[in-house]
């Protein structure tokens, strides 16, 4: 790897996608902006710190099907019902 090529990679942050700005809260409605879940909405219960130090959450969407993803793959759209 070239010097120049070296200094590029060393000055350019990793690319992150946006967080969520609204703090999410059991019932609260949100979307999955992120992850293999993305595309699908429901609301918001279970909300936990994994063993790694991630925020998890359980999403249950209107059919009553449930699944788990972390928090930052998620935006909440709505008040808590």
């Amino acid at each position: 790897m070239s010097h120049h090529a070296q200094n590029e990679k060393r000055n350019n942050p990793m690319k992150t996608k946006p967080q969520p700005t609204r703090k999410l809260t059991d019932g609260a409605q949100c979307k999955v902006i992120g992850g293999v879940h993305a595309g699908k909405s429901g609301t918001v219960r279970d909300i936990n710190t994994s063993k790694t130090g991630h925020l998890t959450i359980t999403v249950v969407q209107s059919s009553g099907e449930c699944f788990k993803t972390l928090a930052k793959n998620v935006l909440a759209h709505g008040k808590a019902a």
